[in-house]
């Protein structure tokens, strides 16, 4: 085998390579449009409205609407280059496979790391908050909750995060019965968990009042964007619908549809509720408020039962989520793996259910961990800042592969190309800068572990090399 040479971290995988890389042994194409956008609505309404709220709207004050509609709009403009990039090279690996045929290996490990540290953290994230309505049901339905040393997270009063675990096994026992059933179920409890919102929305409406909008931005511009820094890890699902591109039925056409649909429904769906729960409660109350909603509904009408509904919709959305983004987290590794970046157990397909078992056992004994034994605030804003360095790099992508191989076939195109990518690019940075300094500190820490994995193992075994 040749030494390794500097120019070797340049190295690009052809996009024809990339697509010859579906064996008929391989995932099997099994998911349509409308489970597709189900897929991506799935893994995308959840936390940061039922649970991030609570650390949001003190950031920004009744403002936190504006936060929405700014991370709304990156995420459009990230979704677009999404959509012309899964149309361009449809397989598994999302980002990552993305930046592997436009900027080179080195760079295509750095965002499949960053995407490793997305995905986890953010399951993670999500599994904590599971807890919190859980034990609201309980209030409701037995006036009984679950100790805090078990039902919280470190640093809210928690020792063992005990219902966080409890999830993300039983997402893992779905995931490992295979992508169909997975993606079924998750379309269903969607569709529940979006009218649960909708019944959120129209009881708040009902004690709406505009006092409690004013001061409207008592926190500033500063505090509206600090909280769309914090709330963007919603967006995490245009990234998951992506990492379907092998296990969709004509991914030329149904992966940008999908890409778009799932945005244009999750956006709408987070301002309303911010609206209404803004406007039904003094901005001022949200803080240290848990199961947030579900408190609102029940200090306006008095009724427990109202509570007891959104609770049910809060758990089985947040079980949707992680589900979904467990799912694309094993999907990015065993892209990787086929690629010699990382070892072989995490593309090994189960022989009946053509999952990857041993890798979906290994991610949710991770996740598992850090649900349990991490703060929310760390997990939530590291998550944060995987999603807005890879949706940056995606569209520096779409410029790159626009220069590069312009004749390639595209099933879509960015509209008002380049001006569109590089917008998306700076919306990205604006809200990167926005994160706190110890943010920044332990996403520096996990970059370096990645680049000592990469210079340890992933640059000697990489296919590309061999």
């Amino acid at each position: 085998m040749a030494p390794f040479r500097s120019a070797d971290l340049l190295r690009r995988k052809p996009v024809a390579q990339i697509e010859g890389e579906h064996p008929p042994e391989g995932l099997h194409r099994s998911i349509g449009l409308f489970q597709l956008t189900m897929l991506g609505v799935g893994a995308t309404i959840g936390t940061g409205i039922f649970v991030a709220l609570t650390t949001a709207v003190p950031a920004a004050g009744p403002a936190v609407i504006l936060s929405f509609v700014l991370a709304g709009i990156t995420a459009a403009l990230t979704a677009l280059c999404y959509a012309e990039l899964a149309s361009t090279i449809p397989v598994s690996g999302s980002s990552y496979s993305y930046a592997y045929a436009t900027l080179g290996e080195f760079v295509a490990f750095i965002v499949g790391a960053c995407l490793l540290l997305e995905y986890a953290v953010s399951a993670s994230a999500i599994a904590v908050g599971w807890g919190q309505y859980l034990n609201e049901m309980l209030v409701d339905l037995v006036g009984w909750r679950l100790p805090d040393a078990i039902a919280k997270p470190p640093g809210a009063g928690g020792v063992f995060n005990l219902p966080a675990v409890v999830l993300v096994g039983a997402c893992m026992v779905l995931l490992l019965r295979g992508v169909k059933e997975s993606v079924t179920a998750n379309a269903i409890l969607v569709v529940l968990k979006l009218l649960v919102l909708l019944f959120f929305v129209v009881i708040a409406f009902s004690g709406f009042h505009a006092r409690n909008l004013t001061p409207f931005m008592p926190m500033g511009v500063a505090g509206v964007g600090a909280a769309a820094s914090s709330i963007f890890f919603s967006y995490i699902g245009i990234d998951a619908v992506s990492t379907a591109g092998e296990e969709v039925k004509d991914p030329r056409r149904t992966l940008p549809l999908g890409i778009v649909l799932s945005l244009l429904i999750v956006t709408a769906i987070y301002i309303l509720v911010a609206l209404a729960a803004v406007g039904a409660q003094p901005w001022t109350a949200f803080k240290g408020q848990e199961a947030g909603l579900a408190v609102i509904l029940r200090n306006l009408t008095g009724q427990a039962w109202t509570s007891l509904v959104l609770c049910v919709g809060a758990i089985v959305s947040i079980f949707s989520i992680t589900l979904v983004v467990m799912y694309g987290q094993t999907r990015i590794l065993y892209a990787m793996s086929r690629d010699g970046l990382l070892p072989k157990v995490f593309q090994r397909l189960h022989p009946k259910t053509r999952s990857p078992d041993l890798n979906t056992y290994i991610v949710a004994a991770f996740i598992g961990l850090l649900a349990a034994f991490v703060p929310l605030d760390v997990l939530v804003n590291l998550t944060s800042m995987g999603t807005l360095i890879a949706f940056a790099i995606v569209s520096l992508g779409v410029i790159i592969l626009r220069r590069t191989q312009p004749d390639l076939p595209r099933g879509y195109r960015v509209p008002f190309y380049p001006m569109l990518p590089i917008a998306s690019v700076a919306f990205c940075g604006y809200l990167i800068i926005g994160l706190p300094l110890d943010t920044w500190v332990l996403f520096a820490a996990w970059v370096a572990a990645a680049c000592a994995v990469y210079f340890g193992y992933s640059a000697k075994h990489s296919k590309l090399r061999r």
